[in-house]
C-alpha cells in the first residue's frame, strides 16, 4: 500500500485480514524489538505458498470469504482441564471407544489420538498432560558423534564409541546425561552432506554410525569375508574427517556382511522404513535429487515408483537391513544408559535437504518453495537462509499433524530425550519464498497450542525429557510455553546476561534460569579456548568475514576481561592474570554451580580445542562438522584435564 507520495506504509486491509487468517506476518519486531512492516509483495508471494490466491483486491475478497467460518482440522487439549469444541458430536479414542460429547471435552481423557465426528467433518484431538515430569538435577556431556574417534572406528565416530562413553560417564563419573548432535540419515550417494542438521532424513539414522564389526553378520561370517571387511577399514588422515571416504568403506563392508548373511531384509518393517529404502535405492540409480529423476518417480505414490521398487528390490531389502542394524546398535546405547541411569538426548534439526528421503516422502506437508532462515539482525545484517522447507501449517491441520508425530515417535524411540533445534519454530519459522535474498521473507506462524500438545504427548509416552534451544531473537510465550509443560530452555555462558542491569553484564550462576540446560557454548560458537584466545574473530577475519576486524578484535578482549571478572567475582580465580588452564576449570565450576537443572560440558572445551565445530556464514571455506576430536576415546578416558572438570562438575 502506497501513500499519495508514493511511500510504503504497509499492506492495505484485506491483505492484512487475509494473512492474519493463514498465520502469515505483516509485521514483526526485529532483535531490538523495533516494528518492522514486511513487503506487501513478500506477504503475497508467501500466502501463496499456501495456495491462497492473494494477487488483486477480487482475489483476496474471494479467499477472504472462502476462509469465513474455519474450523480447525486439529485441535488440542489437556488431561487436567476441559476444553471447548468447535461443534458437538461423538468422541473416538485409540481403540474405537465412542461417547457423546456436546459443548466441551471433559476433563480427565487419557492422554493420546482422538477424533471428533460431527455432522459435517472429522476433527483430529490431541489430548496431552499439562506438563512432563519435573527433570532431576544433573550433569553430563555435549557431543559431536562423528567427532569422536577411537581404536575400533572407522574414521569417524559411531555408535559403539557412545556406547563406550555412556558407560564411562554413567559408571565412572555417575553423570546423568549425554546430549549428542543429530543422528539423521544421510542421502547414501556421494557427496555426502557433512552436517547433521541438513540431513536427508529426520525419521532414519545415518549409517555413518554404525559400527561395522558389531553387526552380527561380521561374527558370523567365515574369517576370509572378516579379512575382506577388516581390509576396508578407513584411518583418520590429518585433521579432517573425510565423509565420502568414510561412506564408501562403510558401504562396501555392510555390502559384503549382508551378502554373505544371506542378503536378509527386515521382517514387518514400517511401511515408512521401506519407502525411505526405496528412496536410498532411487538416489543410487539416479541421483542424490529427486527433483531431476524422471517425472514418475518424483513423489512416492507416483505411477514409476512401485515397478522401480521391484526391479531395485535388492537395494531396497539393503538399505532397510542396515537401519535396521543401526537401530539395534541405538538400541543397545539406550540398554546401556537405561542400566546406569544415563539418559541419551537426541538432537531434532529444524528441517530436512530439499532433496533428501522427508522431502521426497512428505511433500505434500512441506512447503518446498520456501526455506527457512532467520531475518536482519545484528549477527547477520543481511538475514539467513539455511535451505530447509518449512512445514505447511494448513496441511498439518488438515492431516491431523501425523508426519509431526510420526518424525518425534521415529527420534524418540531410542531417546531418553530430546533437544529441539530452534525451538522456537513451534511458534513461527521465518519463510524465505525460493529465489528472494534472506531479508525478503516473513513469518509463518503455527498452532503452538497443538505443536507442543504432540511434543509433549509423545514425549510423555517416551518417557524422555525435552530441551527447547531458545536463543537469540526470542519471544517471551516461547520460554513461557516450554517452562509451563517442564521442558528445558537453554542458558549458555557467553548470552546469560542480566537484562535488567546498565549495560547487560553477564548474569551470575546464581540467578541463571534453573528450568534450562546450561552450557559454555554451542557448537556454533568459540569453544573456551578459542574464546580466550579470540580465535573466533581470527578465523572470520582470515575468511573476509567481517567488516571492522579492530573493532571485533577490541570486543573480544572485552569480553574475555568481563569473563575474568565475573570468575574473580565469584571467587573462582586470583591474581591479575590467571593462565588458560585455570580459567578453563573456573568456567567449568562456574557452570556446576548455576541453578540449572541440567549442566552439560564438552570435549572440545575440556581439553583444549580452538577450533569451534561450526562458524556460521561458511559452507567450505572452513571445515564445518569435519574436525575431530584431537584425543582419541581412549585417550580421553585417562586425560587429567578431563578428571580435573569431572571433579568440579561432581561437586
Amino acid at each position: 500500500m502506497l501513500s499519495p507520495h508514493g511511500e510504503r506504509t504497509g499492506v492495505d486491509n484485506d491483505l492484512s485480514e487475509l494473512a492474519a487468517a493463514y498465520g502469515v506476518a505483516t509485521t514483526y519486531r526485529d532483535g531490538q524489538r523495533r516494528p518492522v512492516t514486511v513487503d506487501e509483495e513478500v506477504v503475497v508471494r508467501v500466502l501463496g505458498l499456501l495456495d491462497v490466491d492473494a494477487s488483486t483486491p477480487v482475489a483476496r475478497q474471494a479467499a477472504l470469504a472462502a476462509r469465513a467460518g474455519h474450523v480447525p482440522g486439529t485441535i488440542a487439549a489437556r488431561t487436567d482441564r476441559p476444553r471447548p469444541l468447535p461443534a458437538p458430536g461423538v468422541l473416538v479414542d485409540e481403540q474405537g471407544g465412542r461417547r457423546d460429547v456436546t459443548t466441551e471435552l471433559p476433563a480427565g481423557l487419557e492422554p493420546g489420538w482422538y477424533t471428533l465426528e460431527t455432522g459435517e467433518r472429522v476433527v483430529t484431538v490431541v489430548v496431552a498432560p499439562p506438563s512432563l515430569p519435573e527433570p532431576q538435577r544433573t550433569w553430563g556431556w555435549m557431543l559431536q558423534l562423528y567427532a569422536l574417534r577411537s581404536a575400533g572406528s572407522w574414521g569417524i565416530g559411531d555408535l559403539r564409541d557412545l556406547r563406550d562413553l555412556v558407560e564411562w560417564t554413567g559408571r565412572e563419573h555417575q553423570a546423568g546425561a549425554v546430549l549428542l548432535n543429530p543422528l539423521h540419515a544421510i542421502t547414501p550417494v556421494p557427496p555426502v552432506q557433512p552436517s547433521p542438521y541438513t540431513p536427508s532424513s529426520r525419521r532414519f539414522t545415518t549409517p555413518l554410525a554404525v559400527r561395522v564389526t558389531d553387526l552380527a553378520a561380521y561374527a558370523q561370517v567365515d574369517e576370509a569375508t572378516r579379512r575382506e571387511v577388516d581390509a576396508l577399514r578407513p584411518e583418520l588422515v590429518g585433521d579432517r574427517i573425510e565423509h565420502d571416504r568414510v561412506w564408501a568403506a562403510k558401504r562396501s563392508a555392510f555390502e559384503l556382511l549382508w551378502r554373505a548373511s544371506g542378503s536378509p531384509e527386515p521382517a514387518g518393517a514400517d511401511p515408512a522404513l521401506w519407502e525411505f529404502a526405496t528412496f536410498c535405492a532411487l538416489a543410487e540409480r539416479y541421483g542424490g535429487r529427486w527433483s531431476r529423476w524422471p517425472a514418475d518417480l518424483r513423489h512416492p505414490k507416483a505411477a514409476g515408483v512401485e515397478r522401480a521398487r521391484a526391479e531395485l528390490a535388492p537395494r531396497v531389502a539393503f538399505h532397510a537391513w542396515l537401519q535396521a542394524e543401526a537401530a539395534t546398535q541405538l538400541a543397545g546405547v539406550r540398554e546401556t544408559a537405561d542400566g546406569l541411569g544415563v539418559r541419551v538426548i537426541h538432537d531434532l534439526a529444524v528441517g530436512c535437504d530439499p532433496e533428501g528421503a522427508d522431502a521426497w516422502a512428505l511433500q505434500d506437508v512441506l512447503a518446498l518453495d520456501a526455506r527457512v532462515g532467520a531475518p536482519p539482525d545484528a549477527f547477520s545484517q543481511q538475514g539467513q537462509e539455511w535451505g530447509l522447507p518449512p512445514w505447511r501449517p494448513d496441511r498439518l491441520d488438515t492431516t491431523g499433524y501425523r508426519a509431526y508425530a510420526d518424525l518425534l515417535a521415529a527420534v524418540l524411540g531410542n531417546a531418553d530425550g530430546l533437544r529441539i533445534d530452534h525451538v522456537a519454530g513451534l511458534w513461527r519459522l521465518w519463510w524465505v519464498p525460493r529465489g528472494e535474498t534472506p531479508d525478503r521473507g516473513t513469518y509463518v506462524h503455527y498452532d503452538p497450542d497443538v505443536m507442543l500438545a504432540v511434543l509433549t504427548l509423545q514425549a510423555h509416552r517416551a518417557g524422555a525429557i525435552v530441551v527447547g534451544e531458545d536463543l537469540g531473537t526470542v519471544e517471551p510465550e516461547v520460554t513461557e510455553g516450554l517452562a509451563a509443560r517442564k521442558m528445558l530452555g537453554s542458558s549458555v555462558l557467553w548470552f546469560t546476561r542480566d537484562l535488567d542491569a546498565p549495560g547487560e553484564p553477564l548474569l551470575e550462576p546464581a540467578r541463571w534460569s534453573e528450568e534450562s540446560v546450561a552450557t559454555v557454548s554451542t557448537h556454533d560458537l568459540p569453544t573456551v579456548t578459542g574464546f580466550l584466545r579470540g580465535e573466533h574473530v581470527r578465523a572470520r577475519a582470515e575468511l573476509g568475514l567481517l567488516d571492522d576486524v579492530d573493532a571485533e578484535e577490541r570486543k573480544a578482549r572485552a569480553d574475555r576481561a568481563e569473563l575474568v571478572e565475573l570468575l574473580r567475582a565469584e571467587g573462582l580465580v586470583e591474581g591479575a592474570e590467571p593462565d588458560e588452564q585455570e580459567l578453563v576449570l573456573a568456567i567449568h565450576t562456574l557452570l556446576a554451580s548455576t541453578r540449572s537443572r541440567l549442566a552439560l560440558i564438552s570435549p572440545y572445551d575440556v581439553i583444549g580445542e580452538v577450533r569451534q565445530p561450526n562458524l556460521p556464514g561458511t559452507v567450505d571455506e572452513y571445515p564445518n562438522w569435519r574436525l575431530p576430536l584431537p584425543l582419541r576415546l581412549e585417550e580421553l578416558f585417562t586425560d587429567e584435564r578431563v578428571a580435573d572438570v569431572v571433579r568440579r562438575m561432581r561437586r
